[in-house]
């Protein structure tokens, strides 16, 4: 009992205390209790080493910003106007004066044109000894006697300025580099300085590149100015050879027609015309993807080295390759179009209507012709079959499924299968021609038809071929590309003799 009384005397001495407290002294413990809560909450800012400053709030600066903070970096913006471009940043970055985001970082991003450099120079002091990473580029080539990089460190000599990051766009960057171009180039006079900004790109998920001296930056400038440069042969050659027999097949088939019969079927351009325009120009495209392997071989077969470069013309022959097939397979997909709509065309359907009846009046009939059969059955297999080769040569050569495959696959299906395509493709144009060149109505003003004018260069690279995988040329073809050069031996005898230890 005694017990009971002495714990209800504490818990009334308490209460009384409790009551005592004035109005302020309560408000106090109420406001230090809320002050302490926020604090609790507030995340630290980053260290400076894993913050970045972004100079320009544009397309390309926002992406970059986004780019970083979801990387984990912390974000500042450097803006001539930092209360009003606040609201176009992203969620989670700061935005200050150029000056104040200048001491806040040691990696600057420079995300303004060449135009608007003079803004920098007052920041000399302040960029002293920063790394000035220029994003820039131009609207053509050679717009200004220097590079930008260049002209950016004669504006800020006390800062170390990279270029990089500027062959990548605003979409690149917002989508990640799973939706575009991984590669970041990067130059520069300071390798600390191009360490620290790969060092970044590697973050970001892409992959960067040092490519030297800040001497290269105009070189890198004029990466993203330049317009399908692969490209640029294959494309003259597809237009040249496109037009040269469009021009040969409508003075053959359409004027011909006109001068001769009086016979207007200036219509048959649209379908008729394109329809042996296209697998002409692929035919040969194709041609000359795997001609020059063939010349290279034969030449390395005449001078019995590997150790010489090709000429120049041979150098560029080759490296479009890819181009080359890829038109070649672009103008097959328009054969193949054309040919499925040829059996609802008006013109054909009303010549078999016109044949039909005309026999129905005639009352006689046409005899099974087994060669005809088979001479069709075999031109569409042969078609059918090249076009599924040559979609599979196209799939390879994407850089995602070439990527899968080991070099021996790769070579297998773009040269052994490459080299089928073209004979499947050859033999699909042979049948088509069959036996016509035997008459003399095929020769109109005694001028060949497309189709025999377009059989001469497969014909030759696969006769040129043919030599070269016989057992005696191939032996010394390979050897050649293993080492082997013609007259060594000759020229010091010691290369003949094993070497005794």
């Amino acid at each position: 009992m005694e017990k009971f009384l002495l714990v209800l005397e504490v818990i009334t001495t308490c209460c009384a205390v409790t009551q005592s407290m004035t109005g302020q002294e309560r408000s106090e413990e109420k406001s230090e209790c809320v002050s302490l809560s926020p604090m609790m909450e507030a995340v630290p800012a980053p260290p400076e080493s894993e913050r970045v400053c972004v100079f320009g709030t544009g397309d390309l600066g926002r992406s970059l910003g986004l780019r970083l903070l979801q990387a984990g970096y912390g974000v500042v913006f450097g803006s001539r106007r930092p209360h009003s471009s606040s609201s176009l940043l992203p969620h989670g970055a700061q935005v200050l004066g150029h000056a104040a985001a200048a001491q806040s970082a040691h990696l600057i991003f420079i995300a303004v044109q060449r135009e608007h450099y003079d803004f920098l120079v007052p920041l000399a002091n302040q960029l002293k000894g920063k790394v000035l990473v220029d994003l820039s580029n131009n609207l053509k080539k050679n717009q200004y006697p220097e590079a930008n990089a260049e002209y950016l460190q004669s504006l800020v000599p006390g800062a170390e300025v990279v270029k990089g990051f500027n062959t990548l766009s605003a979409w690149s960057l917002q989508n990640g580099p799973s939706d575009a171009n991984r590669q970041v180039y990067i130059c520069g006079e300071s390798v600390e300085a191009k360490q620290a900004v790969i060092a970044v790109a590697i973050k970001l998920g892409f992959s960067a590149l040092d490519r030297g001296f800040l001497s290269v930056a105009r070189e890198l400038e004029d990466f993203p100015l330049q317009l399908f440069p692969q490209w640029r042969l294959p494309l003259r050659i597809a237009i040249g050879l496109s037009a040269a027999f469009f021009f040969y097949l409508l003075i053959r088939d359409i004027i011909y027609a006109y001068v001769t019969q009086s016979k207007d079927i200036s219509f048959r351009i649209m379908v008729s015309l394109a329809n042996k325009v296209c697998p002409i120009v692929s035919l040969i495209m194709l041609s000359l993807c795997y001609l020059p392997g063939v010349l290279a071989s034969f030449l390395q077969l005449y001078r019995g080295t590997k150790y010489r470069r090709f000429p120049d013309w041979l150098d560029r022959w080759m490296l479009c390759r890819k181009q080359l097939g890829l038109l070649a397979l672009g103008f097959a997909f328009l054969h193949v179009l054309y040919t499925l709509i040829i059996p609802i065309r008006y013109y054909v359907w009303f010549k078999a209507t016109e044949r039909t009846v005309s026999m129905i009046r005639e009352n006689r009939t046409t005899q099974f012709d087994m060669t005809t059969a088979w001479r069709g059955d075999s031109y569409l297999s042969l078609g059918i079959l090249g076009f599924g080769l040559y979609v599979l040569l196209g799939i390879t050569s994407l850089p995602s499924v070439s990527n899968a495959l080991s070099w021996r696959e790769f070579s297998f299906i773009q040269s052994k299968l490459g080299h089928l395509t073209l004979l499947l493709c050859t033999a699909h144009t042979y049948l088509y021609g069959w036996n016509r060149f035997l008459s003399s109505s095929t020769y109109k003003w005694y001028t060949p038809p497309g189709y025999m004018l377009c059989l001469v260069l497969p014909s030759v690279v696969l006769l040129l071929k043919l030599l070269l995988i016989t057992p005696c040329v191939d032996r010394t073809i390979t050897r050649i590309r293993q080492g082997w050069e013609r007259g060594a031996d000759q020229r010091n005898p010691k290369d003949s003799q094993p070497l005794i230890p």
